[in-house]
């Protein structure tokens, strides 16, 4: 008989690639075992279209569809970017889990707030939406194991997708 090789559940990730490649990195890494984390390997470049509501499209089909939960990076430029609001926006049309994970390059706003993308706030304001700290993986596999179950059960009457869609990257 052969061995059964275990089926990890899958996650999409979303976040900036050019200033958080290194904590993507890491976060695959530690949950490697865990976890298929799936990315975007930058949509822009592989859905070449200008067409908001096509790309979407692609996005919920060829990254979204066959994951749980999305768990969005927020670093210092996440927030202004549109395929990251896209992704969110996806995930929430899918009614998937969503967690946002603040990262240690993530600067407090003049008001003393961390930068998060709009979407993700308004679903974290409204109880669907999870928002932890980089450093609480360090409590390992389980406790992010907890988390995608609890962002999966909460009530899809909570999600707030109304937002108009980020058009540019600001």
């Amino acid at each position: 008989m052969w061995p059964v090789t275990p089926v990890r559940p899958r996650i999409f990730v979303s976040y900036h690639h050019g200033n958080d490649q290194r904590y993507y990195s890491e976060f695959s890494l530690a949950f490697h075992d865990t976890y298929e984390a799936i990315q975007d390997n930058s949509v822009d470049r592989i859905i070449d279209s200008e067409d908001t509501g096509y790309v979407i499209r692609r996005i919920r089909e060829n990254f979204i569809t066959g994951t749980s939960c999305t768990v969005v990076l927020c670093g210092p430029e996440t927030r202004w970017r549109k395929y990251v609001d896209w992704e969110i926006k996806a995930t929430l049309d899918k009614q998937h889990g969503l967690i946002g994970i603040d990262l240690p390059n993530n600067p407090l706003d003049r008001n003393g707030l961390v930068h998060i993308p709009d979407r993700l706030q308004d679903n974290i304001y409204s109880g669907y939406a999870l928002w932890i700290a980089w450093e609480d993986l360090g409590r390992g596999s389980e406790f992010l194991k907890a988390c995608v179950l609890e962002a999966r059960g909460r009530s899809a009457m909570l999600i707030q997708n109304s937002r108009p869609l980020r058009q540019r990257n600001g």
